[in-house]
C-alpha cells in the first residue's frame, strides 16, 4: 500500500511540475513573440510566470529530495560506523521533518496575513501564491516520510519505481 501511494505521489508531483513548467514556457514564449512581432506585450505574463516559478520551486523540493538533488555533505556519516551513521541519519530526518512542519505552520500563518492583498496585474489574492509554501513543505515531508526507511538504511533516497515516471524523465 505504501509503495503504491509513493508511486502515485511521485507521479502526481512530477506531472504537476511538468504542467507548471509547460504553462510558464508557453506564457513567456507568447509574450516574447508578441513583443517582437507587434510591439505589445501581455501585461500579466511576467507576473504569472514568476508565480508559476514560485510554485515549481516549492512543489519540486520534495521530488528533488527523492532524486538526490539537494546538496549533501557525507564526510561525517562516511567516517562513522554503520550503526552510528544510521542514528545520525535518523537525527537529520527528524530535523528535516520538524523544519518542514514548522514551515507549513509559518506558511499558513503568512497566507492568512497576506491573503487580503491582491497581485498587481492579475488581481488575484496573494493567498493563492503563498499557498505554495505550506503545500510544498507538506509534500516535502510526505516524500521524506515515504522514503525514510530507505534513507535510514542506506543514506540515499530511492526514487519511486521508474514505472511512475513519465516517458523520457526516468
Amino acid at each position: 500500500m505504501l509503495e503504491k501511494t509513493d508511486r502515485m505521489l511521485t507521479a502526481l508531483n512530477r506531472w504537476s511540475l511538468i504542467g507548471l513548467l509547460t504553462a510558464m514556457v508557453c506564457i513567456i514564449f507568447a509574450n516574447v513573440a508578441l513583443r517582437y512581432l507587434t510591439n505589445h506585450s501581455i501585461i500579466w505574463a511576467e507576473e504569472v510566470a514568476r508565480y508559476l516559478m514560485v510554485w515549481m520551486t516549492f512543489l519540486g523540493a520534495g521530488l528533488a529530495l527523492r532524486r538526490g538533488g539537494h546538496v549533501a555533505i557525507t564526510a561525517l556519516p562516511d567516517a562513522l560506523g554503520p550503526r552510528a551513521a544510521m542514528v545520525l541519519r535518523g537525527v537529520v530526518a527528524l530535523l528535516l521533518l520538524g523544519f518542514a512542519a514548522l514551515m507549513v505552520k509559518i506558511g499558513v500563518d503568512y497566507m492568512g496575513r497576506m491573503g487580503r492583498q491582491l497581485t498587481p496585474a492579475t488581481r488575484i489574492s496573494f493567498w493563492w501564491i503563498y499557498l505554495a509554501m505550506p503545500m510544498g513543505f507538506a509534500l516535502f515531508a510526505a516524500h521524506l516520510a515515504l522514503a525514510l526507511v530507505s534513507y535510514l538504511r542506506s543514506g540515499s533516497f530511492e526514487p519511486a519505481e521508474r514505472s511512475a515516471a513519465p516517458r523520457g524523465l526516468a
